[in-house]
């Protein structure tokens, strides 16, 4: 709305400052400082999150139930989410990206230097924008795979079935990512430290990814209006912030499973619409240590339980950063060293745009 205001306002009166909202840095910026000060008035963030976890605190507390509400529940909302997503992803005709194609009118470079004219020069390549299952590979030269790959050798015509595989992943990424965020959340300022971390580098990725320029330097997939979800995310890493104003140690208000939840499923969404998400154990891996410390911690319990009789434990407790509990270091000293584990993990995203 105010980007429409404010256009309308540059166009028609030339008011001065108007035209800074054409700029997608400004208008990220704009929205991270705004949901920051929203939410350090009235509690306006804590409130919603606080409503959004109400019904797990509602089983938990009045109820009585420890357990809140069943896994089972969360899981079906997980799928769900994730069916809608991949569904959109695959069918959607807006969703594209644009690759670059032969172009057949293109002359030798010879002929190009006959061209008095610059604008007459004809480029190798055309751009076109064209649905596609590809995804980005870190650290590959070519780095893009395409998901039809898992499905095309069982017959020429098995690529129109893509969606049979690449609506699972999704759902499996939203699950993991989503579950992962929940367990981080058993610290002040844990959870929404290390996704205010995983959203600005989301955002960073968004915005190249977006941007024919920066795209075409970096040699990588270029997302039509991607970049307009970098004002997004940078609203969601400003609500983040706000959040651990008073959430850090030690915490005066807790985002309950619900918030930690929905914070992961926003990560898991978004690297997957910029097709950043074969990146997400690199910008998740703070996510992903808790989740397999935990997977180990029950499977190796199950499997002693039955060859030994009693169950035995990798770790003290999980998940992890429960674990450095029990070995005594102080709370704050464990969310410090996951945040700054966070950032370098954040850094090395990003520079795999170039590391190839």
């Amino acid at each position: 709305m105010l980007y429409y205001l404010f256009k309308w306002l540059h166009k028609a009166f030339n008011v001065p400052g108007a035209g800074l909202f054409t700029f997608i840095s400004f208008r990220a910026a704009f929205a991270l400082i705004t949901s920051l000060f929203i939410s350090m008035m009235i509690l306006v963030a804590t409130v919603w999150l606080g409503f959004i976890g109400f019904l797990d605190d509602y089983i938990k507390v009045f109820k009585k139930n420890k357990k809140g509400l069943p896994g089972k529940l969360k899981i079906l909302g997980q799928v769900g989410l994730g069916l809608i997503v991949g569904f959109t992803m695959y069918f959607s005709d807006k969703v594209v990206i644009r690759e670059k194609t032969r172009n057949q009118a293109y002359v030798s470079s010879q002929d190009i230097f006959k061209v008095e004219n610059a604008s007459e020069r004809i480029s190798p390549f055309s751009k076109s924008e064209i649905k596609s299952t590809k995804t980005t590979i870190p650290f590959i030269k070519h780095n893009e795979f395409d998901y039809s790959w898992l499905i095309s050798w069982i017959s020429p015509g098995a690529k129109n079935w893509t969606w049979l595989v690449f609506i699972p992943i999704v759902i499996f990424i939203i699950i993991a990512v989503s579950n992962g965020a929940n367990l981080t959340d058993g610290l002040d300022g844990l959870a929404s430290g290390t996704s205010a971390i995983i959203g600005i580098t989301l955002g960073i990725l968004a915005y190249v990814s977006g941007n024919t320029n920066f795209a075409d330097y970096l040699n990588i997939m270029y997302i039509p209006n991607t970049g307009e979800l970098a004002i997004y995310i940078a609203a969601f890493v400003g609500a983040c912030i706000g959040f651990l104003w008073y959430n850090s140690y030690p915490a005066q208000v807790f985002m309950g499973d619900t918030g930690s939840l929905a914070l992961g499923g926003i990560i898991a969404v978004f690297a997957i619409i910029i097709r950043k998400e074969i990146m997400i154990p690199i910008f998740c891996g703070i996510f992903l240590a808790e989740n397999l410390s935990v997977v180990m911690q029950v499977s190796y319990f199950k499997y002693t339980k039955r060859k030994f009789g009693e169950g035995r434990r990798i770790f003290k407790m999980s998940p992890l950063h429960h674990h450095y509990q029990k070995l005594g270091y102080h709370e704050s000293k464990i969310v410090m060293r996951f945040i700054i584990v966070g950032i370098m993990l954040a850094v090395l995203s990003i520079v795999t745009l170039k590391i190839r």
